[in-house]
């Protein structure tokens, strides 16, 4: 069936980028609400929980991933709308973002419960079905139960502190996403006194998946109890003499984006230590709280909480989903996981010898994950080790708290070479991970930066110079995806290895001016955002919609992540009015309506969702003879293009060119398995031939030619 979290009526204006010319308003009115596109895209990744051809366990990890998906959409999209609603005058336009608020809600609410369903219908039954079964206490039987209490006495009961609330002893603080209970009471306490509210918050330190002895499980079965199980059939302990009139499990979202005032902050680390601290105490956005949970309790949680009703969420089982990851890890059952992907070493490289007289040959185009990441790794690791490399740039947004790349560069500070690492500090959910790697390297004397206060660095670069003879040379790698060994097995991404000395000295020029704050001159090669990415992208739409009314050849194939901006938005839509044929395949939210009469008609939006994340982002621009591809660390969002360090680079070796389009874009024009279609009113379904017996993949297809490890060949696309 379809998943629609958007409907004919959900079109909205979107806020309009002062860096834009003027719209028409009628035009910007047709655009998606961008938070109904997230919604529907978390839909598209639960589908993928209901697959029967996806390993079982694996259903469960897409399961948690929406969870976690949702938790990050409350924490900064749905704490953003409420302050803007806040601070926005009545009028016209506060009217329709209420309406867009209360449709978002809904489209929320639907979600979550479809998460529920298909966790208590589907995969639970299906988890049993294959011998793995998570007992409730009344499906326990009394040696299990035993066991249990024991385990409760000796693991969790010495680490719960029940509080009672009176003036004394008012409402604890609640951490952002903690699980805790509540409990209305009866009777008095040992003063006399009716306080008849009481709050258990669990430690985070206690697992919240727990197997029982194998012993205890039964026969070809593997049996676990939640933490949240188990603290409930002992609730009663904690309150003795004390009769139990009703409990909850709570959970607790909050604000969770750092706000730093750019204007008054003069130490960014400090501020962010500071910030990372108060982060778990942010403004409440949503309660989640099980279907049980009396309506007396739901209705005082809120009113502590101070929220309105809407952000109530009741929910029939663990009120996280996402801890249930943790059972995932504990089933060593290999038959209900993905086979393992083993990225294939790149043809064009030599399993051994000088990545940099390899480079010195020609550029190195890397296709992750279906060829491996090694060959970054071991062009930085050469670098480490070669007396003749005098200094070593990098950018560094989400590497990870455990890099091989991190630790390359704190043995080049140790070798005496020149280290200049630009850590984005700011990078939301991995900032203390940031502040610890930028503070090992300061202290072995690496040159840290941190960007631009107010722009995210948000550019994947490593440069690197040599002395050769009596000249330097330099050798760099652009990404679209992070310097993230783990993820790069995960993410579909673009890099690429070079000696082109326009594009290293581009790069030179980029890493000067993110230490200088200098202005960026004489650039030959690269396009950086906030400067000129947005305008040169809206050029090359103009260009190919005036081709389109010249009659000549006129095509756009765009894949991104996001595509959220009004302006190249409504570009992208006139061009398509003018005759050119639009393709978009954009895994999240994209405001664009795909077929929308009158506005879009040759606008075709597409979504792939399937074993591995799209995290590429590849722009295509004919405009008659001329022909443009671009790769990028950028989405197009108001935020990549205008407060973001960002990166653009053309790809312009003809069979690299082609072999980009025949992966990166045709592939996908051409999935019949993990496609989804955009109609006009902003739903989406999945491509009709996914129903065939053997539909391709995109993503199968490019993993069984790599380990087969037959380089693709470039061959002429039809784009059709």
């Amino acid at each position: 069936m379809p998943v629609t979290h958007s409907k004919a009526g959900c079109h909205r204006p979107v806020t309009k980028s002062h860096h834009s010319r003027a719209v028409n308003p009628p035009a910007s009115a047709a655009l998606l609400h961008r938070d109904l596109g997230t919604l529907a895209f978390n839909a598209r990744v639960l589908d993928m929980a209901r697959r029967p051809e996806v390993p079982l366990l694996e259903r469960l990890r897409y399961l948690c991933i929406v969870s976690s998906n949702l938790d990050e959409f409350f924490e900064i999209r749905v704490s953003d709308t409420i302050q803007e609603l806040a601070s926005a005058p009545a009028g016209a336009s506060h009217a329709a973002a209420v309406r867009a608020m209360a449709e978002t809600s809904e489209a929320a609410h639907r979600l979550v419960d479809d998460q529920y369903a298909l966790y208590n219908h589907e995969l639970t039954p299906a988890l049993a079905q294959a011998g793995i079964v998570i007992l409730s206490h009344g499906e326990r039987n009394a040696a299990q139960r035993a066991w249990v209490e024991r385990f409760f006495a000796r693991e969790v009961r010495p680490l719960l502190v029940p509080v009672s609330l009176d003036p004394a002893h008012p409402f604890p603080q609640v951490a952002n996403k903690s699980l805790n209970f509540i409990v209305r009471l009866g009777g008095r306490d040992a003063f006399g006194r009716h306080n008849d509210i009481a709050i258990v918050k669990v430690p985070r330190v206690l697992p919240r998946v727990i197997r029982l002895p194998a012993e205890l499980a039964g026969k070809s079965r593997q049996a676990f109890v939640l933490l949240s199980s188990v603290i409930r059939a002992h609730l009663h302990e904690l309150f003795p003499d004390r009769k139990l009139d009703g409990f909850s499990q709570f959970r607790l979202t909050r604000d969770s984006d750092l706000a730093i005032d750019d204007q008054e902050v003069t130490n960014l680390r400090q501020a962010l230590r500071l910030g990372l601290t108060q982060r778990q105490f942010g403004m409440a956005v949503r309660l989640e709280v099980a279907t049980s949970c009396p309506e007396p309790l739901a209705q005082f949680l809120l009113n502590q909480f101070q929220l309105p009703e809407q952000a109530l969420y009741r929910v029939n089982g663990p009120v996280n989903l996402v801890r249930l990851a943790q059972l995932i890890e504990l089933v060593p059952a290999s038959d209900l996981h993905f086979g393992a992907h083993r990225p294939a070493w790149p043809a064009t490289v030599p399993a051994e010898g000088s990545m940099f007289e390899r480079l010195r040959a020609g550029d190195v185009l890397l296709h992750h994950p279906f060829e491996s990441f090694e060959p970054v790794v071991a062009l930085l690791r050469e670098a480490v080790q070669d007396p003749q490399v005098l200094a070593i740039k990098q950018t560094i947004y989400r590497t990870g708290s455990d890099s091989a790349l991190m630790e390359l560069l704190l043995e080049a500070v140790r070798r005496g070479k020149e280290v200049v690492v630009v850590v984005e500090l700011m990078a939301r959910f991995d900032e203390e991970a940031n502040i610890n790697w930028a503070e090992q390297l300061e202290s072995l004397g690496a040159q840290v930066v941190y960007g631009i206060v107010g722009l995210k660095t948000h550019a994947k670069m490593l440069l690197i110079t040599r002395r050769e003879g009596r000249r330097l040379r330099r050798y760099g790698h652009l990404s679209t995806g992070n310097y993230n060994t783990r993820t790069a097995r995960l993410y579909t991404d673009i890099g690429v290895m070079t000696a082109d000395a326009s594009l290293t000295g581009d790069m030179e020029h980029v890493f000067q001016h993110l230490a200088s704050q200098n202005r960026i001159t004489g650039l030959h090669s690269l396009v950086v955002a906030p400067f000129q990415l947005h305008r040169r992208m809206i050029e090359h739409v103009h260009a190919v919609g005036a081709a389109a009314r010249a009659g000549k050849p006129a095509r756009i194939v765009l894949k991104m992540n996001a595509l959220t901006d009004e302006p190249l938005a409504l570009a992208l839509a006139e061009a398509g009015r003018a005759g050119a044929r639009v393709d978009l395949i954009v895994r999240g939210a994209c405001v664009v309506p795909a077929q929308l009469p009158g506005f879009s008609e040759n606008v075709q939006v597409r979504s792939i969702i399937g074993r591995f994340l799209e995290h590429s982002r590849v722009f295509y621009f004919r405009a008659g003879a001329d022909e443009r591809l671009y790769l990028s660390s950028a989405d197009w969002m108001g935020r990549n293009m205008f407060r973001r360090i960002e990166l653009a680079w053309p790809v312009t070796d003809p069979a690299q060119r082609q072999r980009l389009i025949d992966e990166t874009l045709t592939s996908y024009l051409h999935d019949g398995s993990d496609a989804w279609i955009m109609a006009s009113d902003g739903s989406y379904s999945r491509v009709a031939k996914s129903r065939r017996k053997g539909a391709a993949s995109a993503q199968q297809a490019l993993a069984d030619r790599y380990t087969g490890q037959a380089a693709p060949a470039a061959g002429k696309s039809t784009w059709t």
